[in-house]
């Protein structure tokens, strides 16, 4: 057998653990389950089991070190013929005795080796006396798509195609949040041995909207008005996710209050009740000023004029 340090390809200053990380890397590469029908796959592996079998026992890897035992973990003493003390040859306990089959391994390690290899699942057959291929879920494909503000917020359909080059399309539910995820099952790769594919795991970008801004289920928007709407009141056409809605303004309106609308938010994924839209008054004057209204004001401020920051605690 060969150096076993060369089989891991690892040196003899490595520690413990870099030792596993090498044995763990190699044998997703060459165990026979986990790449059926690739030749030369199942002596690699039992290479590999065996070398790290040496290496990863303290006592096995110091004897080795100082040439006490050979690669195999025969006795190197001279009198006895490569046999031990004990007349017995010495074998490296690798899954399957170094040499010996690799399905046998769950023996020697137990399953949590194996369960690494294979995402957290169990050895192919462990427990139920199977010999047959491995069995594991397929992975996710993880995708993107990106949706306007108002689609998002109302349900729309994307396109994607799948890695398998199906095309296909998918249903972006009303009240969609940035980069929310979208289980498609069964659109992933496909499993090993029968086992169930994996999902598509759609994340959806919300662009942002020129106008409306969204709290959980409610949506905000400012909305000008005029100084004379402000001051008298009005019925005034106010946009919402679904459509423009008459809003009543009420006389005497400032910059800063806020009206609700109930119902006119997004729809909850959860409770699948809508939130609130609120609209927040913003008093625009006229541009340019108007000359009959600065005379207005001129003439109005001699007798009628207010403080404002004082009574904002600002002064």
């Amino acid at each position: 057998m060969r150096d076993p340090y060369t089989v891991l390809g690892v040196t003899k200053g490595d520690s413990a653990d870099d030792i596993k990380k090498a044995y763990r890397r190699l044998a997703k590469q060459h165990h026979p389950d986990l790449k059926p029908g690739h030749p030369g796959n199942e002596e690699r592996f039992k290479e590999i089991s065996a070398a790290y079998a040496l290496l990863s026992d303290p006592v096995k890897r110091a004897r080795y070190d100082r040439g006490e035992v050979d690669a195999s973990g025969n006795e190197r003493h001279a009198g006895f013929g490569g046999r031990s003390a004990h007349g017995a040859r010495s074998r490296a306990h690798a899954p399957g005795g170094g040499a010996g089959a690799a399905d046998e391994g769950a023996g020697a390690w137990g399953d949590d080796w194996f369960s690494d290899l294979f995402g957290g699942r169990k050895r192919p057959g462990a427990g139920a006396g199977a010999s047959g291929g491995a069995k594991a879920r397929g992975t996710d494909i993880a995708y993107s798509v990106t949706v306007p503000f108002l689609e998002a917020a109302n349900g729309t359909k994307r396109r994607i195609s799948l890695s398998n080059g199906k095309s296909i399309d998918v249903a972006i539910p009303p009240g969609t949040e940035n980069e929310q995820k979208l289980r498609l099952k069964g659109q992933g790769l496909n499993g090993l041995g029968g086992a169930p594919a994996g999902d598509a795991i759609v994340e959806v970008h919300v662009e942002p909207h020129p106008h409306f801004t969204r709290q959980d289920g409610d949506i905000h928007v400012e909305v000008p008005i005029t100084l004379n709407e402000a001051v008298l009141g009005a019925t005034i056409r106010v946009p919402t996710v679904s459509g423009p809605v008459a809003v009543k303004v009420p006389p005497g309106s400032n910059t800063g209050s806020t009206l609700r609308l109930r119902g006119k938010g997004v729809v909850s994924q959860k409770t699948k009740a809508a939130g609130d839209q609120y609209v927040k008054l913003k008093v625009v004057l006229p541009d340019p000023p108007d000359a009959e209204l600065v005379q207005f004001m001129e003439k109005w401020s001699k007798t009628r004029s207010y403080d404002v920051r004082r009574k904002a605690g600002l002064e």
